[in-house]
């Protein structure tokens, strides 16, 4: 994949009265199925992309997208946490780091598509922890893990994410 080359201000954060311009996109990267649809969007708009993952894994070679390690899913959740903040973009599935994400004014996405918000984090952590007391009361059985990414659900995602984007740039 090919990205176009940044222009010359979009290869750093700049600071202007205490404020980033450039906005972020992070990649809570390790079991993110849409990372090739993010790369797309963002060298659209040519916005810096922070990969960050437990593991080594290939991304493309940009100006604007780089690859953060942490050794731990814990230590992933924290570093995003840690940097996220204000004209940000967190793509996760995670909802705990999601919530925490958005206690820091990121806008958060999670990857069919389905944002993160002040109004829906509540209910996601309840409905997280209900399910994690049923699969405690049910061992041995499979809970089947999460349904697999549909054309439509990756048409809801680039859509959303063009969004966010654009509602941040609009409030510049």
């Amino acid at each position: 994949m090919q990205l176009p080359d940044p222009p010359s201000l979009a290869r750093r954060a700049v600071i202007k009265n205490n404020q980033k311009l450039m906005l972020t996109l992070y990649i809570d990267a390790d079991a993110c199925p849409v990372k090739e649809e993010a790369y797309r969007v963002a060298g659209r708009y040519s916005l810096r992309v922070i990969v960050c993952a437990k593991v080594t894994m290939r991304v493309p070679s940009h100006d604007l997208i780089s690859l953060m390690i942490c050794p731990g899913f814990e230590e992933v959740d924290d570093w995003i946490t840690e940097q996220a903040g204000h004209r940000d973009i967190v793509i996760t599935t995670d909802i705990p780091l999601a919530a925490r994400c958005l206690a820091k004014n990121a806008l958060v996405l999670n990857p069919k598509g389905y944002a993160f918000t002040d109004n829906t984090i509540g209910d996601a952590l309840a409905m997280r922890e209900i399910r994690e007391y049923q699969r405690q009361g049910q061992e041995g059985i499979q809970s089947g893990g999460p349904s697999s990414m549909t054309p439509k659900d990756r048409s809801r995602f680039l859509a959303q994410l063009d969004e966010m984007i654009n509602k941040i740039r609009r409030a510049s």
